[in-house]
């Protein structure tokens, strides 16, 4: 039987519980205000209102929408309004919806863009990416990013293209790398800073990569694994830094007060078998706390040094202020692949404390290392 991709409204929400130590907002970056109007209170720094600007929400991935018309007392009466089926039916659909001024943007998995009515799911544009013939990496797009007049979504060819907004106009493409001689790829979503569109991207050696929205010229690159004269390449053995591949699957965080993007790096390959890679492998297994101007690396934390389990660092970093011994911190949270949550300084990378959501596990230590590593 065909499982068919399709996106369903029924406007759903989920509601969580409101983090008290952060400090209100009038609004979302991507539309300041509108969202006020919709609530009964000003917005939670880390919430969203009306809209669902970023794949996180806001660049604090907190997840979590203030609006409280749906609640315990009514979700039961939640009912369809509309259905939207992409017609990229094989792959399935891993895209989180993008909501800006009542418009729905998403990609399927072989990166087609769509536009829809918020209200009716009325297909507004569409715009289907048709990679080189002999292209046969497998169809994957989590989604895009909407800024600058542009929707931007990355192809698992290796491509960023920037798309007209309201037309759905290709306005440039740039390759990010050539996928015939490197197998690299964009799963992940665009992340938009500023002037900067970044993006996140899998090869011999994985790459945080900022383009410049409006002209799509590269501004700089950070690769996850250091090159020659770099700090850091000795924790690998010979020449195994150059196929590494700690490569970048999800998007990134993004703090404005500090100036800082937060992204995480993939598992050392090969993964499984060791022998060829001894030492530590950074920044694989890490996470990256990058200057978005510069791509500099400001400091990274190594969740599992010489990963051998495939544990690599994944899923959202959650950015949040509270009071941590007496003493107010930006932290980030970050829960990691195999079972525990990691909980930093922002700011500085210290660890201040790790904590399991998972029964039995017994390969981190109480200070945040992983025990029985053999390097």
């Amino acid at each position: 039987m065909t499982h068919r991709a399709h996106i369903l409204l029924l406007l759903f929400l989920a509601v969580p519980t409101l983090l008290p130590a952060q400090r209100p907002n009038a609004g979302t970056a991507a539309n300041p205000g509108r969202n006020q109007a919709r609530t009964t209170a000003p917005l939670p720094r880390g919430a969203t209102g009306a809209d669902w600007p970023g794949y996180g929400g806001t660049p604090l991935a907190w997840r979590y929408s203030a609006l409280g018309q749906i609640n315990s007392t009514n979700v039961k009466k939640l009912a369809p309004v509309w259905s939207f089926e992409t017609g990229d039916y094989l792959d399935g659909l891993l895209s989180t919806p993008i909501v800006v001024d009542g418009i729905v943007y998403l990609s399927s998995a072989s990166s087609y863009v769509f536009a829809l009515n918020g209200t009716t799911g009325d297909l507004i544009w569409q715009y289907k990416y048709e990679p080189p013939v002999g292209v046969t990496a497998a169809k994957k797009s989590r989604g895009v990013a909407v800024g600058d007049g542009k929707v931007f979504v990355g192809t698992r060819d290796d491509y960023l293209i920037a798309l007209d907004q309201k037309t759905g106009k290709e306005v440039w493409k740039v390759a990010n790398g050539d996928w015939t001689t490197c197998r690299c790829g964009i799963n992940g979503i665009p992340l938009i800073i500023k002037d900067k569109v970044l993006v996140g991207a899998t090869g011999p050696r994985g790459n945080v990569t900022a383009y410049n929205t409006k002209t799509g010229h590269r501004e700089w690159r950070f690769y996850t694994i250091p090159g020659e004269g770099e700090q850091g390449k000795e924790t690998w053995d010979e020449d195994s830094w150059k196929y590494g591949g700690a490569n970048v699957w999800t998007t990134g965080s993004y703090d404005p007060e500090l100036n800082l993007t937060y992204w995480g790096a993939g598992d050392p390959r090969p993964v499984f078998f060791n022998s060829n890679r001894k030492g530590n492998n950074l920044y694989s297994a890490s996470i990256l706390a990058l200057d978005p101007d510069s791509g500099k690396l400001r400091w990274h934390y190594q969740e599992v040094p010489h990963d051998t389990w495939d544990w690599d660092t994944d899923y959202e970093f959650n950015l949040i202020d509270r009071e941590v011994r007496g003493r107010m911190r930006k932290l980030m949270v970050h829960l990691q692949k195999a079972g525990f949550g990691f909980v930093l300084d922002r700011e500085t990378g210290e660890l201040l404390g790790t904590y399991p959501f998972a029964e039995h596990i017994n390969w981190v230590q109480r200070n945040g290392r992983p025990c029985n590593v053999h390097v």
